[in-house]
């Protein structure tokens, strides 16, 4: 029932805690709990932060395949690899790919706690070193990965390149020369796989919770993001 108490817990006062799909509002309160208390499909396990439609148009699994970016502003498209991976190796996953960024990074912080279906606040942090953030998001690991409504990126806008962990808890790489991140992936057991569709090409829905909140916040703070919302 844990998981499907972060559904229905009330955490935004007047708004509901997540963002329910359209399609869950036809199931049974029985069908919705079994279907949301399923973490594991085969391999894979999804963190708490996300569960995919009822009828399984996405199957979660793990993989990554090459994209492009289309970035309107300067008329380029930029490399990008997409990847999902299974709970247990996420955060050690993400970890992994931020080190190719540097020893100095700029994180920001995105959040959708409070905002509905009203998009997100992002919040910046600019130069940290890199032995420091992976510190403190250690210490928030069950938050990162466990929030559908908290997401992260590290990027070096030297490079430039980008790495995030969004709130669907995918692993997202941008820029050039992304041989690296391919063999992080790779040595974390994420094989390559070009056809593979991951959750958001879905109806899908998320999770939070008051404690994700109160956290958040806390990390904010620990980042030195207080003066950026």
């Amino acid at each position: 029932m844990g998981f499907l108490k972060n559904f229905f817990t009330n955490v935004y006062a007047n708004e509901a805690p997540t963002r329910l799909a359209s399609g869950f509002n036809q199931l049974s309160e029985a069908e919705l709990e079994a279907h949301l208390g399923v973490a594991r499909y085969g391999d894979f396990e999804l963190s708490d932060a996300v569960r995919p439609s009822y009828n399984l148009e996405v199957v979660p699994s793990a993989g990554f395949r090459h994209d492009v970016y289309h970035d309107e502003e300067n008329r380029a498209n930029v490399p990008v690899l997409m990847a999902a991976v299974t709970r247990t190796r996420l955060m050690d996953s993400f970890m992994a790919l931020i080190e190719g960024l540097g020893n100095v990074v700029d994180v920001v912080l995105e959040t959708s706690h409070g905002n509905g279906s009203h998009g997100h606040t992002d919040l910046y942090r600019e130069h940290i070193e890199m032995p420091i953030l992976q510190s403190t998001l250690w210490d928030f690991e069950e938050l990162l990965v466990n929030d559908g409504c908290t997401g992260i990126a590290v990027l070096n806008p030297r490079i430039p390149q980008e790495v995030q962990l969004d709130e669907h808890k995918l692993l997202i790489v941008y820029g050039k020369e992304l041989k690296v991140y391919e063999k992080v992936l790779l040595e974390n057991r994420v094989p390559c796989r070009e056809d593979m569709r991951f959750i958001t090409e879905a109806e899908h829905v998320h999770s939070t919770c008051e404690r994700y909140v109160e956290e958040f916040e806390e990390l904010k703070m620990r980042l030195g993001m207080d003066d950026y919302r």
